[in-house]
C-alpha cells in the first residue's frame, strides 16, 4: 500500500462513515475496509500512516492544534493529526501547508462554536485494528519507523502568547481567542 492507496482508503471510509468529519467514525470504517485487504497491505498501511504523521509534524501545525484544542500535549498533537488525516487528503495537504487554513473548515468553525476538540486518536489504530481483525494478532514489531524532523526554531515561542498567535495564525486566533 502506498500513500495514494491509503488516501483512497480514507476517502472510501469517509463516504461510508455516519459523519465524515468524525475521526472515530472514519477510523472505524477504514479499519474494516483495510481488514479485507491482504495482510501485507495492512502492514504497509501502518508505515504510510506514520509517514503522514511525520509529514504533519510541524510547529506551525502544533500551534494551530494548540489554539483549536485549548492546549496541546505531545499525545494530543498526535490525536489532532489523526483527526486531520481523517478529513482526507485535500484538507490534510492544505492545512499542513497553511495551518491557519484550518479556520476555513466548516467542521472547525462548528467545533470552535461548541467548544469541541479536534481529536482522532482512533485513526492512529487503523492498521492495528485491521490487522487484529484479519489475523487475530497484533501488527508485527517494527511495522513502522518514525523519524520526526527537527522543529522550526522560528516557531519556538510560548503558544499561550495570544498576541503572537494572533499574528501568526490570525484566522484561527479570531475563532478561538476572541
Amino acid at each position: 500500500m502506498d500513500k495514494q492507496q491509503f488516501w483512497q482508503l480514507i476517502e472510501t471510509a469517509r463516504r461510508q462513515a455516519s459523519d465524515p468529519a468524525d475521526g472515530e467514525a472514519v477510523a472505524r470504517e477504514a479499519a474494516l475496509l483495510l481488514a479485507d485487504r491482504p495482510v501485507e497491505e495492512i502492514v504497509a498501511a501502518e508505515q504510510v500512516l506514520w509517514d503522514l504523521m511525520v509529514d504533519s509534524y510541524t510547529l506551525p501545525l502544533w500551534a494551530a492544534a494548540y489554539l483549536a484544542n485549548g492546549g496541546c500535549s505531545d499525545d494530543v498533537f498526535d490525536y489532532f493529526r489523526g483527526w486531520l488525516i481523517a478529513q482526507g487528503r485535500e484538507v490534510f495537504e492544505r492545512v499542513v501547508a497553511d495551518p491557519d487554513a484550518l479556520a476555513e473548515l466548516p467542521v472547525v468553525r462548528a467545533c470552535a462554536a461548541d467548544g469541541v476538540d479536534l481529536d482522532g486518536e482512533d485513526v492512529l489504530g487503523i492498521a492495528w485494528n485491521a490487522h487484529l481483525t484479519a489475523t487475530g494478532d497484533r501488527l508485527p514489531a517494527g511495522s513502522a519507523t518514525i523519524r520526526y524532523p527537527e522543529p522550526d526554531p522560528a516557531w519556538d515561542f510560548d503558544f499561550d502568547d495570544h498576541d503572537e498567535m494572533g499574528r501568526r495564525l490570525p484566522r484561527l486566533a479570531a475563532l478561538y481567542l476572541e
